[in-house]
């Protein structure tokens, strides 16, 4: 390159010295024009004056005609050096073109974004642009509006700079031209006059308009839009507010200036924008919703469920006149709308066939009992659960109160035998779990009872509390299924219908004893028996360890698999005896 600038400095000199020479030419043909115009004029007198004299003889001008010889000469010497100059010029160009082109480094005089890049190649003019350029991005922006501040990180923007494009377009300043004199003249202008080469920069459009988003919501002079939300029956309407809002495309030019010019603030570029008035006709359209009946297919079998609607308790126009431009908020109030046909009664036939049954025998004397297990029946009866749902024993049965006509009866708390509103709900749970196991339906959450109960082997119970625990499973098979239940005869009996399919299978149960848990005695004094004299308060009974297996069987007997299912412990009932004092 240093041989490339000596030509280029000896090119100079040349041209230099040939506009001297051009000059001087020009000069002496400015006076031989005025001497000539002199001598035409002195002829012109000497002519009359000779028709005037017609016997004088005409002197010969000797001065003259040495003059137009010398003129002539100099013509030929200023043609003779301009011809070599010019072909100078050419072979210079020739060589200078050669060398450029034959050359892998940017030419003299190009800078990227203010970055030097001259007689680099393209990998070392990245390296140089990488170390003083890319840093840029690494910086925070602070963005303010107002007294309203927030920064953006630019490497999460993941912003960067195109220089790829930028290395490509300098170097080939000089070599795209197919005449090798402009290339010529594009290398020697820039080697004068400095060319500086803006990069592009981008950034992710998603992630800015997302930060976008996130700055509108935050402005203290934002634009309000109106919103709606449905609570309690109502529909509450929030009013729109103008303000201010970011321009997304001028943001980003003044990211991209930044980052160029490597600034870190700017002012937010906030535009005034008018809020959109309510319109109460398009949120109605929006939230309006006939009522769907439950209805079912059998080619292909499918049920679907019923869909409540919902509607304006007021007339659309009463419902406008609500909205006025003063409230922040106005309340339309809603009403549900109820489908006639719900799955509940959509009659045994869409349900054909009896998956599994299970029941359980309680006594009709406890008259409490009797009445709570009536009301879980009822709450639990008719339920349908479609593919993929989960059903939660403590949420469809609901709460036991006194309110909705719950008993005081015999339950298990914190591990003591005692009464409480619902006693006896755990036997509906206990059976319903074991028609589920039947059913080879998926099991979510069960809980064994402190104490082993009386109306389910060991193992095959699932104890149920407000709150927790709670019994729960999914359905699990491609089609809905149905619960029904009846507490006819002393039994009480749960069945589970759908539509069984050519990989159904059978399910056998093996609740196994594995070991017992002694019971201990306890001795309590009683002054009103006599010294030494004792009484059984409460007989004691051992409690137990078990492991629940589940086989599964295809429907020509052949196992399928088997599992243990739950190992559940079950505390023992200490012997109590009041002792005399």
């Amino acid at each position: 390159m240093k041989n490339l600038n000596t030509k280029l400095s000896n090119e100079r000199k040349i041209l230099e010295e040939a506009e001297k020479i051009i000059k001087q030419a020009n000069q002496t043909n400015l006076q031989k024009n005025s001497s000539s115009k002199n001598s035409k004029k002195t002829t012109s007198k000497t002519n009359n004056q000779i028709k005037q004299q017609p016997n004088q003889k005409e002197p010969k001008d000797s001065t003259s005609l040495k003059n137009v010889k010398h003129n002539n000469l100099k013509k030929k010497i200023i043609i003779v050096i301009a011809f070599i100059i010019i072909f100078a010029l050419i072979i210079l160009s020739f060589i200078f073109g050669f060398i450029t082109s034959k050359s892998n480094k940017i030419i003299s005089g190009v800078s990227i974004n203010g970055v030097d890049v001259s007689n680099l190649t393209k990998d070392e003019a990245l390296n140089k642009l990488n170390l003083q350029l890319s840093r840029n991005i690494a910086n925070e922006i602070t963005l303010t509006h107002n007294d309203y501040s927030t920064t953006l990180n630019l490497a999460n923007l993941k912003s960067s700079f195109d220089f790829e494009t930028a290395l490509n377009e300098a170097y080939n300043i000089g070599r795209t031209e197919n005449n090798i004199f402009n290339n010529n003249k594009k290398v020697i202008t820039t080697f004068f006059k400095k060319n500086n080469i803006t990069p592009t920069v981008s950034y992710d459009n998603d992630i800015l308009s997302s930060e976008i988003e996130r700055i509108n919501n935050e402005l203290p002079d934002k634009v309000v839009n109106s919103s709606y939300k449905v609570e309690d029956n109502k529909l509450i309407i929030s009013n729109s507010a103008s303000g201010n809002r970011i321009s997304n495309d001028a943001l980003g030019d003044n990211i991209k200036n930044c980052i160029l010019n490597n600034t870190n603030s700017i002012d937010i570029p906030a535009e005034q924008f008018e809020a959109a008035t309510v319109d109460v006709e398009a949120i109605y359209n929006e939230i309006h919703k006939d009522a769907v009946d439950a209805y079912y297919s059998t080619n292909p079998y499918e049920i679907h469920k019923e869909e409540n609607g919902l509607d304006f308790a007021i007339s659309l126009d009463e419902a406008k006149k609500l909205v006025t431009e003063n409230q922040e908020s106005f309340t339309i109030p809603l009403k549900v709308l109820k489908p006639k046909v719900t799955v509940k009664n959509l009659g045994q036939e869409a349900f054909p066939d009896l998956l599994a049954t299970y029941s359980t025998t309680y006594s009709t004397g406890n008259a409490n009992r009797a009445t709570n297990i009536a009301l879980a029946v009822r709450s639990v009866n008719g339920y349908v659960l479609m593919p993929g749902e989960t059903f939660s024993y403590n949420s469809t049965v609901g709460e036991r109160t006194a309110a909705r006509g719950y008993k005081e009866a015999g339950v298990y708390l914190n591990g003591e035998v005692t009464t409480g509103l619902g006693g006896g709900i755990c036997q509906v749970s206990s059976t319903l779990y074991n028609a589920i196991l039947l059913a080879n339906l998926e099991i979510v959450e069960r809980s064994n009872h402190t104490f082993k109960p009386s109306y389910v082997p060991a193992g095959q119970d699932a104890t149920v509390s407000w709150g927790s625990p709670d019994f729960k499973f999914k359905n699990n098979r491609n089609y809905p299924i149905r619960i029904v239940t009846d507490t006819s005869g002393k039994k009480l009996k749960v069945y589970i219908y759908g539509l069984k399919t050519d990989d159904d299978c059978t399910v056998v149960l093996d609740p196994r004893y594995i070991s017992s848990v002694p019971y201990k005695t306890t001795y309590q004094k009683d002054p009103s028996l006599a010294t030494g004299e004792t009484r059984v308060i409460s007989s004691g009974s051992n409690g137990c360890k078990t492991a629940t297996y589940k086989y599964v069987y295809d429907k020509n007997g052949t196992l399928i698999s088997s599992e243990c299912i739950s190992r559940d412990t079950y505390s023992p009932h200490n012997k109590v005896v009041a002792v005399g004092p």
